[in-house]
C-alpha cells in the first residue's frame, strides 16, 4: 500500500500537469498557466517535504529554463540579490558559532545562572533563544544548538524525557528561536525571501533598522514574554534537584576573535541606516573574516562542511516570485484578491488584519518562506488598493508569517521536535493557543504600533 505522502506527491504532479496544458481563463495567458502549474508543483514539493528543498529548488530552476515558462533573469534573479549573500554569510557565522563552541559557551554560562526554579529556567532559555537570533542568521542552526543543550540541561535538574518540564523547556528553545527570529531579518529564511523578493521585483531594500523597528517590540518581545507565560501554563513544572554548574574553561583565541566578529557585525547591521552598507554585504564580509588563514576561526576545509541547501532554497522561492510577476500571475492573482478582499482606503485597521490573516492562511497551505515568495509579488497591487507605502503592505507579509498554526509550516521547527522526541500533539498544545494569541491579541498591538509610528504613511 502506497504512503500517503507519495499519494499527496503524485496528486500534486497531476494538478500541476493537468494545469500546465489547461486552455487559459479569459484575463490569462498560456504562460500565466504554465507558470501557475510549475508554482504548484514547487510549491506543494516544498510543503509535502517529500523531495529535499534543495533539490526542489534545482528542479524549479531546470523547468522554468527548458520550458521557457520565464526568462533567465527572473528564474535566477534571487542570485543576484543582495539577500542571498547575506544567506551564505549566514550560513559560515552559523557554522562558525557551532565549531567553536562559543554557541555553547554562550548559553551553557548563562542557563547555569537560572536553575534554581522552573520559571525562570523558561526565561533563560528564551533570553538565550532571542540573543542568540542577533548572532546566529539560522533557525536551524539555533535549533540544532540549542535543543540538545536544553535537553541536557532538563536532565541536569531532574526533568524526565517527555515530562512536562522537558517539554516545556524544549518547546521554550524550538519556540521562541523561530519567534524571535521573525523580528531581525538576517534572523530567519521567510524574512530573507521577503526582503529578496522585494528587493528584485520592486528594488525596494528593507533594511535591517527598519525591520527591527517595525516588527521587534510587539511580535517578538512582548509576545516572546507571553509564550513563555503560556508555555509555564501549560507545561507546569517543579525543580526538585538543584544542580551544581559546571566549570568552564577560559574562552580560547578562536571564540575571543568570533565574539569580536560578531559583535562588529551586528552593530554594522543594526546602523546600516547611516553607513548605507546593506546587511548581506555585511555577512559576507563576517564570512570572509571567519575563512581567512591566522586571523579566521574556521579551518581550511570548512568550506567543504558547510551546507548549501539553504542558499539554493531561498534563491528558487525569490525566483518563483519573480517568475509569477514576469507571466502575469502576480496581476492577475492581484486584481482578484483585490476584489475579494475588497481592501479601501482609509480602512487601515481592516486592511492590516485582512492582509496580515491571509498571509497567515497562505502559510498554512504552505511551507512559511513559500508564503512570502506567493504574496511579495501582489504586495504592490494591495498597496494601491489600500493607499499605503508599498513598505507596509509587504510587511504586512512579515506579520502573517509571524503567526504559526501548525508546526509543519516551518521546517526548523518540525526538526528541533524530532531532535528533541517531542509529539506533534504536544507541540499543538503550544502552537494553537499561541497563533489564537497571535490573531486575537498580537495583530491588533501590531496595528497600533504601526499606527504610533506612522508606518501607514
Amino acid at each position: 500500500m502506497p504512503r500517503p505522502s507519495s499519494v499527496f506527491t503524485a496528486l500534486v504532479c497531476i494538478a500541476a500537469a493537468v494545469i500546465f496544458f489547461l486552455p487559459p481563463p479569459v484575463g490569462a495567458t498560456a504562460a500565466t498557466m504554465h507558470a501557475a502549474a510549475l508554482i504548484v508543483l514547487t510549491i506543494g514539493l516544498w510543503a509535502l517535504g517529500t523531495v529535499p528543498e534543495h533539490i526542489t529548488a534545482l528542479l524549479f530552476f531546470l523547468l522554468a529554463v527548458v520550458l521557457a515558462i520565464a526568462s533567465p533573469q527572473a528564474v535566477f534573479s534571487g542570485f543576484a540579490s543582495a539577500t542571498m549573500w547575506l544567506v551564505l554569510g549566514g550560513l559560515f557565522l552559523a557554522h562558525a558559532v557551532t565549531t567553536t563552541g562559543l554557541g555553547r559557551r554562550f548559553t551553557g554560562v548563562l542557563f547555569d545562572r537560572y536553575t534554581s526554579n522552573y520559571a525562570g529556567l523558561l526565561t533563560a532559555v528564551a533570553l538565550v533563544s532571542t540573543v542568540l537570533a542577533f548572532f546566529m542568521p539560522s533557525t536551524m542552526g539555533r535549533v540544532l544548538l540549542l535543543v540538545p543543550i536544553v535537553a541536557a540541561l532538563a536532565e541536569r535538574v531532574d526533568f524526565a524525557h517527555g515530562s512536562r518540564g522537558y517539554n516545556g523547556l524544549i518547546m521554550t528553545a524550538i519556540m521562541i528561536s523561530y519567534q524571535s527570529g521573525t523580528g531581525i531579518l538576517p534572523a530567519n529564511a521567510p524574512n530573507l525571501v521577503l526582503a529578496g523578493a522585494a528587493e528584485a521585483l520592486y528594488d525596494v531594500q528593507l533594511i535591517y533598522s527598519e525591520w527591527l523597528w517595525v516588527m521587534f517590540p510587539v511580535l517578538c518581545l512582548l509576545k516572546g514574554i507571553i509564550a513563555v507565560a503560556l508555555i509555564h501554563r501549560l507545561f507546569p513544572a517543579k525543580i526538585k534537584l538543584q544542580a551544581a554548574p559546571p566549570r568552564h574553561a577560559p574562552m580560547d583565541a578562536a571564540e575571543r576573535r568570533l565574539a569580536v566578529i560578531l559583535v562588529l557585525a551586528v552593530v554594522l547591521w543594526a546602523t546600516d541606516f547611516i553607513h548605507g552598507v546593506r546587511v548581506g554585504w555585511v555577512a559576507l564580509a563576517a564570512a570572509v573574516v571567519c575563512l581567512l588563514p591566522r586571523i579566521g576561526v574556521l579551518p581550511a576545509d570548512a568550506f567543504n562542511k558547510v551546507r548549501f541547501g539553504p542558499f539554493f532554497y531561498v534563491s528558487a522561492t525569490i525566483g518563483l516570485g519573480a517568475l509569477a510577476q514576469e507571466s502575469g500571475l502576480g496581476e492577475l492573482l492581484g486584481k482578484t484578491l483585490q476584489e475579494t478582499l475588497n481592501l479601501q482606503p482609509d480602512s487601515d485597521f481592516v486592511n492590516f488584519v485582512v492582509l496580515s490573516l491571509l498571509g497567515t492562511l497562505t502559510g498554512v497551505m504552505t511551507t512559511n518562506p513559500a508564503q512570502a515568495a506567493l504574496l511579495t509579488p501582489l504586495a504592490g497591487h494591495f498597496a494601491d488598493a489600500a493607499g499605503w507605502p508599498l513598505n507596509a503592505a509587504l510587511m504586512t507579509i512579515a506579520v502573517g508569517f509571524s503567526v504559526m498554526v501548525l508546526p509543519y509550516q516551518v521546517p526548523p521547527v518540525v526538526i528541533g521536535m524530532q531532535l528533541a522526541g517531542v509529539s506533534v500533539h504536544t507541540a499543538l498544545r503550544m502552537t494553537i493557543p499561541l497563533a489564537a494569541l497571535g490573531i486575537l491579541i498580537f495583530m491588533p498591538l501590531e496595528y497600533l504600533w504601526w499606527r504610533l509610528i506612522g508606518y501607514f504613511g
